[in-house]
């Protein structure tokens, strides 16, 4: 049988998805969100060299994607018959859209990573192999990112188009939901690239390339804020079951999730680092990584709370 078709009649009857899956979103988020964020900068900056912020995001998106595929793997009931998604497509099946997306988002971004790491993958004398194929490849750089950027945003959202075809679940089921996630995946993708550019590529605090970064930080927070804020007023002046959905923000565990993990860690313990605990502090290199780790939690903890949260109210 199909297995896209499968999938989408769970939609629609609504199952419990299991933590692969939202481990999945988490690093499908994380892996777009990366990408996204330097292609946008290399092509607004008219970069032609492999910065290290490039280099960072390109391993982060590599190393993310194919973590979350991994993860959906493990949760099909017969991993090995994985082959099977890849072969048949349903394309009325958002599930089936993704695969085909993801099916060629991975392989490109594994060669806009060989672009970017080959001066790293080319010292390894092991790896001399990639020499002739990147040599191959490298005239048709600038599309390949060109395509990438596109489907990187495309994974962002397509994890929020995935799951709000859960139609019985309010807070699940929303428009908003795509935009939310492409916002909260930029945020924690970036800082994702931040640190690993940082600690690994020794890229600097203070370059011009990371202020530019840190600018664009609370604008894709506040956009991020407000599309929450949007999910949230919408159920709160909804019909009766959205009304009903909306106790998922004040009520039980997943609440806690909400305002100590999503709000707490994820909105405010940035912003206290940034302005509230002085100048110095605030700009060494404890605060920056302190500050990666919460948008990177905060963002886990927001797919956390929608993908399960969101399952406790049904209508």
């Amino acid at each position: 049988m199909d297995t896209s078709m499968e999938f989408t009649l769970g939609l629609s009857e609504g199952v419990a998805w299991p933590w692969p899956i939202a481990v999945y979103l988490f690093f499908a988020g994380i892996s777009g969100g990366a990408l996204t964020t330097a292609l946008v900068l290399r092509f607004y900056k008219g970069q032609v060299e492999n910065t290290a912020f490039l280099k960072a995001a390109a391993l982060v998106a590599f190393i993310t994607i194919s973590l979350g595929m991994l993860c959906l793997v493990v949760d099909l009931t017969n991993p090995l018959f994985f082959w099977r998604i890849l072969v048949y497509y349903n394309l009325n099946s958002v599930m089936s859209i993704g695969v085909i997306a993801l099916s060629v988002y991975i392989p490109l971004v594994a060669i806009l990573t060989l672009f970017a790491l080959e001066k790293e993958l080319l010292s390894i004398s092991a790896l001399g192999f990639l020499k002739p194929i990147i040599d191959k490849l490298v005239a048709f750089r600038r599309p390949i990112e060109v395509v990438v950027l596109v489907l990187a945003i495309s994974v962002c959202a397509y994890t929020g188009f995935l799951i709000s075809a859960l139609i019985r679940f309010p807070i699940i089921n929303t428009s908003v939901l795509p935009a939310l996630f492409i916002a909260s995946g930029i945020s924690a993708g970036a800082a994702s690239a931040k640190m690993v550019a940082v600690y690994f590529f020794k890229e600097q605090l203070h370059s011009a390339e990371m202020k530019v970064l840190h600018g664009a930080e609370w604008p894709i927070m506040f956009a991020e804020a407000m599309f929450i804020f949007m999910i949230a007023t919408a159920l709160m002046t909804g019909n009766e079951g959205a009304q009903m959905a909306f106790a998922a923000f004040h009520e039980g565990t997943w609440a806690s999730v909400f305002w100590l993990g999503v709000i707490g860690v994820g909105f405010v313990g940035p912003l206290l680092l940034n302005f509230a605990l002085g100048k110095h502090f605030s700009h060494s290199a404890k605060a920056f990584y302190i500050s990666g780790l919460c948008a990177v939690s905060g963002m886990m903890c927001l797919r956390l709370f929608i993908l399960y949260a969101g399952q406790n109210y049904a209508i």
